[in-house]
Order: C-alpha cells, then sequence, then structure tokens
C-alpha cells in the first residue's frame, strides 16, 4: 500500500475469500451455478457422499448421457438441491444437471432425489 493511497473494499462489500468471492466459498458456490446453461438435459446418479457441515457433495452418474457419461462424478452445494432443502442423504437416486461451475470444472446443479424405483436407482 502507497502511502495517501487507499485500495477499495471488494465488489459488493462483503468478506473477500482468497479466490476473490464475496461472501465466503458458498456464496461463490452459488452464484457460480445460477445461471449458467445447462449442459445437454437431465441425468440420473446417485449421491455418493454429502457434508452437512459443510454442504458439499458429490453425485456420481448412473447413466450413458453424453454429457455425464456413466460413473462420472460432479461436486454440487447445498443451494443446488432442489425443492428448497439443505441436505440429502448419501445412496439418494437424483437427478441432476450437468452445468459450468466454479474453476472451469463441471458441477451438479438442480439436484432432485427421486421416490425409490425413479430415475437412477
Amino acid at each position: 500500500m502507497t502511502a495517501g493511497r487507499r485500495v477499495p473494499p471488494p465488489a459488493g462489500g462483503g468478506v473477500s475469500t482468497p479466490g476473490g468471492a464475496p461472501g465466503g466459498a458458498a456464496a461463490h458456490w452459488a452464484s457460480a451455478a445460477q445461471g449458467a446453461k445447462p449442459l445437454g438435459g437431465r441425468r440420473a446418479g446417485v449421491v455418493v457422499a454429502f457434508d452437512d457441515a459443510v454442504g458439499l457433495g458429490v453425485v456420481e452418474a448412473r447413466d450413458s448421457g453424453g454429457a455425464a457419461p456413466e460413473g462420472a462424478r460432479y461436486r454440487f452445494h447445498c443451494t443446488q438441491i432442489a425443492g428448497g432443502s439443505r441436505t440429502i442423504r448419501p445412496g439418494a437416486s437424483v437427478t441432476f444437471d450437468v452445468a459450468p461451475g466454479r474453476g472451469g470444472q463441471w458441477e451438479a446443479a438442480n439436484v432432485a432425489e427421486q421416490p425409490r424405483g425413479g430415475p437412477g436407482s
């Protein structure tokens, strides 16, 4: 910092993380997938991991769609769980979109749990 020169606060006035996202990592995860254009439609899969404390999970594709080859894994944030829930159990059958996410990687978006016997099970 030079004398007499002030550095402006981050855009939005929020807390800036090392990655430069105002409001912390959760805000960045939420904003990264909002408004992102999904790739190739809905896919079926299963939640292989979900950390309630952090709000991050992983879904594994269980169909052979072009955008989500079978066995491909995609991260998601709890804000991407459909229906307003902020938690989902590992092993749950889900449908999801594949959308551009943080750091140029594909992520799961609009993750919706399916009733037993539905797609992905």
